[in-house]
C-alpha cells in the first residue's frame, strides 16, 4: 500500500512538472538575452539574464494591456447583464421553446470563432465600427454569452421555489424577485461566468486580428504578435509580455477557484 502511494506521488509530481514546464520556460526565456537564444544546449537558468524584455513591456506594451483590460471588463459586464436574465427565464419562468433554445445555445458554441469573425467583419464594415473597443466587446461577448446562459440556467434551477414564492407573497414582481432574491443567491454562478468571460476576452486573438488589426486600440495579444516579424523575433520581449499578461488571469483564478468549482457543478445533481 505504501509503495503504491509512493508510486502515485512520483507519477503525479512528474506529470505536474511536465505540465508546468512551458510556464517555467516562458519565464526563463523572458530573462534570456537574444544572442543566447540559439545556444546549444540552451540555458536552463538565465545565469546571464537581462531585463530588456520587461523594459520593452513597460515602454511598449502598457497601452495594449490597458485595452485588453477595458475590453475584458466590458465583456464581463455585457455577458452578465444579458446572460443572467436569460438564465433566470429559462430556469424559473420556463417559456415555450425552452428546450429548443437550450439546444441552440449548445450549437452556437460549436461554431468556429474564425467563421464568426468574418461575419462580424462584414457587419462592422457597414456600420463603421471596425477598429473600435465596443466592437471587440460585442464580438467577445458572443463567445461568452451562450456558455454563461447555460451556467446560469443550471445554477438557478437549483434555487428553491419557496424563496421566490415568499418574495411574491411580499409583493415582489418578476424583476424585483430576480434582482433581490435570485442574483444574490447566484453569486457563485456570477463569479464563474465573469471569470470565464474575462479569460476568453483577455486571450482572444482571432477577433482582435480580424476586427482591429489596424486600429489604435489593440489588445495585448496583438501587442505580442507585433514582436514577431519575418526576419526578427524578439523572444525575450515576447515571453516577458506573456508573463506580465498572465498575471491578471493567474490572480483571478486563484481568488475565484472555489466559486468556480461551486458554479460549474451547480445543477449537476438533482434531489
Amino acid at each position: 500500500m505504501a509503495r503504491r502511494r509512493w508510486l502515485r506521488t512520483v507519477v503525479g509530481v512528474v506529470l505536474t512538472a511536465l505540465m508546468l514546464f512551458p510556464l517555467y520556460w516562458m519565464i526563463n526565456v523572458s530573462f534570456t538575452k537574444d544572442n543566447r537564444m540559439r545556444k546549444s544546449p540552451p540555458d536552463l537558468l538565465p545565469v546571464h539574464g537581462t531585463l530588456a524584455g520587461y523594459r520593452a513591456v513597460m515602454h511598449q506594451q502598457l497601452p495594449y494591456l490597458a485595452t485588453s483590460l477595458v475590453v475584458a471588463l466590458g465583456t464581463v459586464i455585457v455577458t452578465v447583464v444579458l446572460a443572467a436574465p436569460a438564465g433566470y427565464s429559462l430556469a424559473k419562468l420556463r417559456p415555450r421553446g425552452r428546450g429548443a433554445l437550450t439546444f441552440l445555445l449548445l450549437i452556437v458554441q460549436m461554431i468556429p470563432a474564425i467563421i464568426m469573425a468574418f461575419g462580424f467583419y462584414a457587419i462592422y464594415l457597414r456600420l463603421g465600427v471596425l477598429n473600435t473597443i465596443p466592437g471587440l466587446i460585442v464580438a467577445d461577448s458572443t463567445i461568452a454569452i451562450p456558455f454563461a446562459v447555460l451556467i446560469f440556467t443550471a445554477f438557478m434551477s437549483g434555487i428553491p421555489g419557496e424563496l421566490l414564492q415568499a418574495a411574491e407573497i411580499d409583493g415582489a414582481g418578476t424583476l424585483r424577485r430576480f434582482l433581490s432574491v435570485v442574483l444574490p443567491v447566484s453569486r457563485n454562478a456570477v463569479v464563474t461566468v465573469s471569470l470565464f468571460a474575462f479569460l476568453w476576452s483577455w486571450s482572444d486573438f482571432v477577433f482582435a486580428s480580424t476586427l482591429d488589426i489596424s486600429g489604435h486600440h489593440q489588445p495585448i495579444t496583438l501587442g505580442i504578435y507585433h514582436y514577431i516579424g519575418n526576419n526578427n523575433q524578439q523572444w525575450n520581449a515576447i515571453m516577458a509580455t506573456a508573463v506580465v499578461a498572465s498575471i491578471p488571469a493567474a490572480v483571478l483564478l486563484v481568488l475565484a477557484q472555489r466559486y468556480v468549482a461551486a458554479g460549474v457543478t451547480a445543477g449537476a445533481v438533482k434531489d
